[in-house]
């Protein structure tokens, strides 16, 4: 596993992240995620099942998780990965999450919809600053 240098660690406790995947068409799309670096150490995105960006991953797992710092913006940290997919029929991943924004993922879902967990596992960080 490429690791995170511990000079930038700290941008995984950041708020939201940015998330780029490739669409169909070939062109990125970057959403903001919410993210959790679990226990583990991996880094871990919880997404609803309607959402382009899951169907992007499911397509294509090739993405860039991207985390500004705040407070200089010439510091950054940008993690190349391949996203493992899975369903998470047990809503673990989406309480983690949740839990880290003191919110219930679960009611951002509407009636029937199910949550898939997202484990980025990381083939070239970049750090900057």
């Amino acid at each position: 596993m490429t690791l995170i240098p511990e000079t930038h660690r700290d941008l995984l406790d950041a708020q939201v992240a940015a998330l780029a995947t490739i669409g169909g068409d070939g062109y990125p799309q970057v959403t903001g995620v919410w993210f959790l670096l679990d226990e583990d150490g991996e880094i871990k995105v919880s997404l609803n099942e309607t959402r382009r960006k899951l169907k992007n991953l499911l397509e294509r797992p090739a993405c860039t998780l991207f985390i500004l710092d705040p407070t200089n913006p010439y510091r950054y940290v940008e993690i190349r990965a391949r996203a493992e997919v899975v369903p998470d029929t047990n809503q673990a991943v989406a309480k983690r999450v949740g839990a880290k924004y003191g919110a219930d993922l679960a009611e951002r879902d509407g009636p029937g919809e199910s949550r898939y967990a997202v484990t980025l596992h990381p083939v070239h960080v970049h750090t900057f600053g």
